[in-house]
C-alpha cells in the first residue's frame, strides 16, 4: 500500500512537472506578435526603416521592411515547427524519450541563448534562433504527452490539457514584454530561459528526472505504438484502459517469447483479411480523399492562423495610427487569449466523444460511428475559422477582441481534430507516418505566408485584399466535413441495402 501511495505522488509530481514545462516552455513561438513589440524597442532591423516624405511634407518613418522581415522570422520557424515533425517522429521511433528530450533541450537552450546575445546588429541571428525554440517546444510537447498513460482511465483529459498547455505557454512573451516594460532587460529574460533549459539538461529538473526513473519502458516506446495509443484516447474516450504498470508486464511477457510489445501490437492490428491488405496499405491512405481534404482542411486553416500571427503587429499599428500605448494594450489581449486555450482544449475531444455515451446503433461499425461524431466536429472547426478570418479582415480596432477569442477557440479544436481524425479514419498502426506526412505538408503550405507578405507590401500594407483572399481559401475547408457526410451516408445506404437484400433472401428460403 504504501509503494503504491508512493508511486501514485511521483505520477502527480510527474504529471505537475510535464504541465509545468508545457505550459512554460513548448509553444512560446506562438506568442512572437508579443515579441516583436520588445524586439522593435530594442531596435532590431531598425536599419531598415527609411524616413519618406508625405503628400503635405511631413517627414515621416516608413518600417514596413522592418515589419516584413519580422514576419519572415515567424514564416520560418511556423514552417520548422511543422516540416520537422516527420524526421523527429523517426528519431521518436528510434532512440526514444529520453534521446529525444535531450534533442529538445539542446534545440531549446541554443535557441535562447542566441536570442539572449543577439542584439540590433545582429539582427539576422532570429532565423536561426526562433526556429530552434520552435523545435525545441514541439519535441517537448511530444515527449510529456505520454505522462497521460500513467493516469489509466484519465489519460485522455491529460493529453488535451497538455496541448491546451502548448498553446496557452505563449504567455510567456507577455511575460516577457511586462517585464521589459519594467525596466528588465530582452537579454536578461532569455538568460533565465537558458538557465532553466541548462537545469533540465543538468539532470536537476525534477520533470526531466521523473521520465528518466519513473517511466523507463515509456523511454523505448516506438512513435508509431505511442501515437496510436495516443490516438485511441485523444478524444476523452472511455475505451479500455492503458497504462505504464500494464504496458511493463506485457513488455516482459514478451520478451520472454522474444518478441517486442510494439511488434505484437502492430501485428494484433495488422490482422486484416488478405484481401484488404491492399486498400490499408500507407500508400493507399495517403493517395485516398480522406488524407486530401483532411491535408486540405488543416492546411488552409492553419496558413490563416500564421499570417494573422505574423502581420498582428504591424496590423494593430495601422489600426491604431501608430499609437505605441494602444498596440500595447491589444498585444496584451492577445498574449493572455492565448493563454486561455489550456481551458479550450478538451471541448472538442467531449465533442467528437459524445456519441460513445449511447450504445451503437445495430449493425453500425464502431469506425463508421466515429466518423458520424467527426463531422459536426470538423464542420465547427471549419466555421470557427471562417468566423475568425471574417473578424480579423474587418479593419475596425474594438472587434479585434472577439477576433482574439476565436482564433484561440480555432487554433485548440483545429490540432486536437486534426490527430482524432487521422486516428479514426485510417489504420492504427498507419497512424505515426500519417501524423508526420500531414503535418510536413501542411508546412510546406505555411510557406504561402511569404508570398502574402509579399502581396500586402505591394498592396501599400493594407491587409484587407489578403485577408479575403485567405477568407476565400478558408472557404476549401468546409469540403472536408461534407465529404465525409457524404461518404458515411453512402455507408449507411450500402448497409440498408445489404440489409434489404438479406431479408428479402430469407423470405424466399421461407417460402419454399
Amino acid at each position: 500500500m504504501l509503494k503504491s501511495s508512493g508511486m501514485g505522488m511521483r505520477y502527480k509530481l510527474t504529471l505537475a512537472t510535464g504541465l509545468l514545462e508545457c505550459l512554460c516552455f513548448a509553444g512560446v513561438v506562438f506568442g512572437w506578435a508579443t515579441l516583436v513589440f520588445v524586439l522593435k524597442a530594442d531596435g532590431y532591423f531598425s536599419d531598415l526603416c527609411i524616413n519618406v516624405t508625405d503628400a503635405r511634407g511631413e517627414s515621416n518613418s516608413d518600417c514596413s521592411v522592418q515589419d516584413e522581415y519580422f514576419s519572415l522570422v515567424f514564416t520560418v520557424a511556423s514552417f520548422m515547427n511543422n516540416f520537422l515533425t516527420l524526421p523527429n517522429g523517426f528519431f521518436f521511433d528510434h532512440f526514444g524519450t529520453m534521446a529525444t528530450r535531450f534533442l529538445a533541450i539542446f534545440f531549446y537552450t541554443s535557441g535562447s541563448l542566441i536570442v539572449a546575445l543577439s542584439n540590433k546588429a545582429f539582427s539576422v541571428m532570429l532565423f536561426p534562433a526562433v526556429s530552434l525554440i520552435a523545435v525545441g517546444g514541439i519535441l517537448f510537447l511530444m515527449t510529456n504527452m505520454q505522462v497521460g498513460n500513467l493516469f489509466g482511465a484519465h489519460r485522455s483529459t491529460i493529453i488535451t490539457i497538455y496541448n491546451g498547455a502548448f498553446d496557452s505557454s505563449s504567455v510567456i512573451f507577455l511575460i516577457i514584454k511586462v517585464l521589459y516594460e519594467k525596466g528588465l532587460s530582452l537579454r536578461a529574460s532569455f538568460l533565465f530561459l537558458t538557465a532553466c533549459n541548462l537545469i533540465h539538461s543538468s539532470g536537476l529538473s525534477s520533470s526531466c528526472q521523473n521520465h528518466t526513473f519513473l517511466t523507463p519502458s515509456i523511454q523505448t516506446m516506438s512513435m508509431a505504438h505511442f501515437l496510436k495509443i495516443f490516438s485511441n484516447e485523444i478524444s476523452c474516450s472511455k475505451s479500455n484502459s492503458y497504462n505504464v504498470e500494464q504496458y511493463e508486464a506485457n513488455r516482459e511477457e514478451s520478451s520472454a517469447s522474444g518478441k517486442s510489445l510494439e511488434d505484437d501490437s502492430l501485428e494484433t492490428d495488422s490482422l486484416q483479411p488478405s484481401n484488404n491488405s491492399e486498400k490499408d496499405s500507407f500508400r493507399s491512405c495517403v493517395l485516398s480523399w480522406f488524407f486530401l481534404w483532411h491535408l486540405v482542411w488543416l492546411s488552409v486553416m492553419q496558413l490563416r492562423h500564421y499570417f494573422f500571427i505574423g502581420t498582428l503587429n504591424p496590423m494593430l499599428n495601422r489600426l491604431a495610427d501608430q499609437d505605441p500605448g494602444t498596440v500595447s494594450e491589444y498585444t496584451n489581449a492577445f498574449a493572455f487569449a492565448q493563454f486561455c486555450g489550456v481551458l479550450c482544449a478538451p471541448w472538442n475531444g467531449l465533442l467528437m466523444d459524445r456519441h460513445k455515451r449511447k450504445p451503437l446503433e445495430p449493425g453500425v461499425p464502431e469506425q463508421e460511428a466515429d466518423l458520424r461524431s467527426s463531422i459536426l466536429s470538423l464542420f465547427l472547426t471549419s466555421l470557427q475559422c471562417l468566423l475568425f478570418s471574417i473578424c480579423a479582415s474587418v479593419p475596425f480596432l474594438p472587434l479585434q477582441y472577439f477576433t482574439f477569442i476565436l482564433q484561440v477557440l480555432n487554433r485548440s479544436f483545429l490540432y486536437g481534430g486534426n490527430a482524432a481524425f487521422l486516428s479514426i479514419a485510417f489504420p492504427g498502426r498507419h497512424f505515426g507516418k500519417l501524423y508526420g506526412l500531414v503535418m510536413s505538408l501542411s508546412a510546406v503550405v505555411s510557406l504561402l505566408q511569404y508570398p502574402c507578405f509579399a502581396l500586402n507590401k505591394l498592396l501599400g500594407g493594407d491587409p484587407l485584399y489578403v485577408n479575403i483572399i485567405l477568407t476565400v481559401l478558408t472557404l476549401l475547408a468546409f469540403i472536408h466535413p461534407v465529404y465525409v457526410f457524404l461518404h458515411c451516408r453512402e455507408l449507411a445506404k450500402q448497409r440498408q441495402n445489404s440489409q434489404s437484400i438479406s431479408e428479402a433472401s430469407l423470405q424466399e428460403t421461407a417460402m419454399y
